[in-house]
């Protein structure tokens, strides 16, 4: 440390400091201060999919949370295709499919009656092998994970917050107050800001979160009921400039309400009641309330941080980006930062590549998230916008358009890509190289299936590996032994060419399954300048991992 500053944010006021000026007291300090690899703040979805990624590759962490137990209530529900594919890293798709309810298409209304039907399943079954929405509620959803966390050996510190930090250039010292209010300090090679949209680690970090606040009131209410729109699948109408939706829940007769209010009753939302509200469910929807478990409303945000990294801190979830919830997009953008970052984090620990490599987290999840935050601004903007020309837009034009879109197949493809975050890539960030086939360095590798077999089996490990669709050389078989890389060689039909996969094309994959380089020669020469040229070293990584 020598003589560097320590400036560690303690709420009220800050304290300034050098080590060398109090040897005694720092030594004090130091002999009691706890230690990691990596200090995650904030035990939600986000944090706890961090936590179990890093845990699962080796990586020392430690997860605090200054609340006392997980949340009872939520609001995130939608688990999507992506998502979900990569949950089997963990083997947590099974689980989430198991415990949650599968949404087979989404219907809209229009003066009380559903105009028009989009099934995921026809959509999607060529695409994914999770062609439908997952309704699995964050509650539900963050038990499973700290369940799955707790038998892996780590549990969450709960009660426990943190004050700030100083980032001393080799390691991170994080201030914490505990549950019986004693400071505590801990020392971290990395903090990762998963702590929402008050984000401390983003305050603490003085970066901007530059973006606006929804003028209307967002309500959501779990119910019992019955009727037309309680099947099973998602139903919006489209009748008014408020936004209004019916999510179905696990179980008989359970639905999940959210929608917008917009005129006097969005100036007393602390006292916005459901009475307020059902009115046009029951009119408009023909939803037959029979009891309501829980109501709350709250604004929404869309903003995205200036920088998702600095240092040795990191942004990921709603610390970094916020915005409506069209879509469903929230929580599983949040976990895909989570991914993204782990196997990163695992390698720059493990001193297998340069610090430049956690450069790449900000640059491939920043783009991302401002092009989210702009298609989500924008759909809900139309979807609540107000005069003539908006309620025949929505009521006329609308119903009669998406019928017709519907009956177009790359317009339901590119719909349920997009929504299902199955087209998300990376092809202009510095991971990503090459091109085969349609295939691109950056891409999510195409999923095909063949005989009830996938070629996505190989990617429940976390490692890179290399695919080829046909013949591979013997030089590239012989690179990939001696390199300690899986080589999976499919016998080549034509539903690969149909995917998008080049014959004999060679595909390295990254730990997180996207495809960091695309080459049609199949050569091992050009897999081996990809990682000389970004400074990452296999032999390194066998013998430290």
């Amino acid at each position: 440390m020598g003589g560097s500053p320590l400036l560690l944010n303690a709420g009220a006021g800050s304290l300034t400091y050098s080590a060398s000026q109090f040897p005694m007291k720092r030594a004090r300090m130091e002999e009691g201060m706890s230690r990691c690899d990596v200090l995650i703040v904030g035990a939600g979805p986000t944090g706890l999919v961090l936590a179990l990624w890093l845990t699962k590759l080796g990586v020392k962490v430690r997860i605090i949370d200054k609340t006392a137990e997980p949340g009872t209530t939520s609001r995130a529900l939608a688990v999507h295709a992506r998502t979900l594919e990569l949950y089997r890293q963990l083997d947590l798709a099974d689980f989430v499919r198991a415990r949650g309810h599968k949404v087979p298409a989404v219907r809209f209304w229009v003066k009380g009656d559903p105009r028009a039907r989009i099934s995921f399943e026809e959509v999607g079954a060529d695409l994914t092998a999770y062609p439908f929405l997952q309704i699995f509620p964050q509650d539900e959803h963050e038990r499973l994970l700290i369940a799955r966390l707790e038998a892996m050996g780590v549990s969450v510190k709960r009660q426990t917050e943190l004050l700030g930090y100083a980032d001393e250039g080799e390691r991170i010292v994080a201030r914490l107050r505990a549950v019986d209010g004693r400071p505590e300090e801990c020392a971290a090679a990395y903090i990762a800001g998963c702590d929402g949209a008050r984000s401390i680690v983003r305050q603490t970090m003085d970066v901007d979160y530059p973006g606006a606040t929804y003028r209307q009131i967002f309500y959501v209410a779990d119910v019992e009921a019955s009727g037309p729109a309680i099947d099973g699948e998602l139903h919006a109408d489209l009748d008014e400039a408020d936004f209004l939706a019916v999510f179905p829940l696990a179980g008989s007769g359970r639905a999940r309400l959210i929608g917008t209010v917009r005129d006097e009753r969005a100036d007393h939302a602390d006292t916005l009641k459901f009475e307020n509200v059902s009115g046009r469910i029951i009119e408009n929807l023909k939803v037959k309330i029979e009891k309501v478990n829980w109501f709350s409303t709250y604004h929404v945000h869309h903003r995205v941080a200036e920088h998702f990294r600095d240092g040795r801190a990191f942004l990921l979830g709603d610390s970094a980006h916020i915005h409506s919830p069209a879509g469903g997009q929230g929580m599983n953008t949040g976990i895909g930062d989570a991914i993204n970052l782990a196997w990163k984090l695992k390698a720059v620990l493990a001193g297998v590549a340069p610090d430049k490599l956690l450069d790449s987290y900000e640059v491939e999840r920043i783009a991302f998230a401002r092009k989210l935050v702009k298609t989500t601004d924008r759909v809900f903007t139309l979807a609540t916008a107000e005069g003539r020309l908006a309620d025949i837009i929505r009521m006329r034009i609308v119903p009669v358009v998406i019928p017709a879109l519907a009956k177009f197949q790359p317009w339901r493809e590119w719909m349920f890509r997009t929504v299902s975050q199955v087209m998300l890539n990376y092809r202009h960030g510095p991971l990503s190289a090459g091109e085969a086939g349609d295939v691109r360095g950056g891409d999510r590798l195409p999923w095909v299936a063949i005989e009830g077999a996938d070629n996505y089996r190989p990617l429940v490990a976390m490692t890179w590996q290399i695919h080829v669709y046909g013949t591979a050389p013997a030089t590239l078989t012989a690179w990939c032994r001696e390199h300690d890389v899986p080589l999976h060689i499919f016998e080549w039909r034509p539903q690969h060419g149909e995917a998008g996969l080049a014959r004999d094309a060679l595909y390295l994959l990254r730990p997180d399954t996207y495809v960091a380089l695309a080459d049609t020669s199949g050569a091992a020469d050009a897999v081996q300048r990809y990682f000389d040229e970004r400074g990452i070293c296999l032999e390194k990584a066998e013998a430290k991992s």
